[in-house]
């Protein structure tokens, strides 16, 4: 019985972080390319280029994604989620309902033809890695170097502060750290703010770097339950592993695929999955709950 609570947990968990962050993801996206239009004059127009971005173009709708849904988090969470600690399955319910209803209201208001958010043409240019001659596109570096930074300050504060220590200490037992006089709704708040502002901005970055349009949601939510499995729930480290497994393992698959077959390359995503599973039931550095 015990062993099967942790398993209904996790899972719910699971599906209750993944399903808002799909949406939260599009939404953030949306309100950031929104505001860059308004900001360049060329609200109704469709397909910014570069070369009218300059960098405060995109750093403001950056945070104003981030922010704007970091707020919409803590309200949905304080609105809906706070009332049902503890009951996996009705949160999960609560959360898929939510979504549904979030990307209805954006296909209403944004349209269903996939638009991109442009990125200052300071960064919209290659650069010599000076291997082999090698030009790579400086957007991948400046991505890259967020997903860094973001990952390390992520470890810093859960790991190195008090906020970190009470919110993980409130994961594996809520009444307790209540008990000690630690006010755990608030830091639950200040928890899904944080999430849900990072759901944002990676809509923002995922908007600028691919497209936004009805349906991407879905896709990153497909590539974050991966992520999370593979590397095992509540791990930064196994987050950042899972992450970097998925991309080498995608990538390769269709280059090295014949061209016929590329498109069956989704297939050893799966493959890994499972491979990842049959050794380590709980992922790579996931522990019992």
């Amino acid at each position: 019985m015990c062993c099967a609570g942790s398993v209904e947990g996790a899972i719910g968990a699971l599906v209750l972080s993944s399903w808002f962050a799909a949406a939260f993801f599009l939404l953030g996206g949306y309100l950031a390319l929104r505001l860059q239009r308004h900001m360049v004059g060329e609200g109704a127009s469709f397909g910014l280029s570069s070369s009218q971005i300059n960098l405060t173009h995109w750093i403001v709708p950056l945070l104003f994604g981030t922010l704007a849904i970091a707020a919409l988090g803590v309200v949905m969470q304080q609105l809906f989620l706070r009332w049902n600690q503890g009951q996996d399955l009705r949160q999960a319910l609560i959360t898929i309902a939510i979504s549904i209803i979030l990307a209805d209201q954006m296909l209403a208001h944004f349209g269903g033809v996939a638009e991109d958010i442009a990125w200052p043409r300071n960064v919209d240019k290659f650069v010599n890695l000076r291997v082999q001659g090698i030009q790579y596109t400086l957007t991948r570096l400046v991505i890259l170097g967020i997903a860094i930074a973001i990952g390390l300050l992520l470890w810093v504060w859960l790991k190195r502060t008090r906020t970190g220590m009470v919110i993980r200490a409130g994961v594996d037992d809520r009444a307790m750290v209540s008990a000690l006089g630690v006010n755990i709704q608030l830091t639950f708040a200040i928890a899904f703010a944080v999430g849900s502002g990072l759901a944002g901005l990676g809509g923002v970055i995922g908007g600028t770097f691919a497209s936004l349009a009805p349906g991407v949601d879905a896709n990153w939510l497909l590539y974050s339950l991966v992520v999370v499995i593979i590397g095992g729930m509540g791990s930064l480290v196994g987050a950042a592993i899972g992450s970097l497994l998925l991309g080498l393992t995608t990538n390769f698959a269709a280059a090295y695929l014949p061209a016929t077959y590329t498109y069956y390359s989704i297939i050893f995503t799966f493959v890994l999955v499972a491979l990842v599973l049959a050794v380590r039931p709980l992922g790579l550095f996931g522990r019992p709950a």
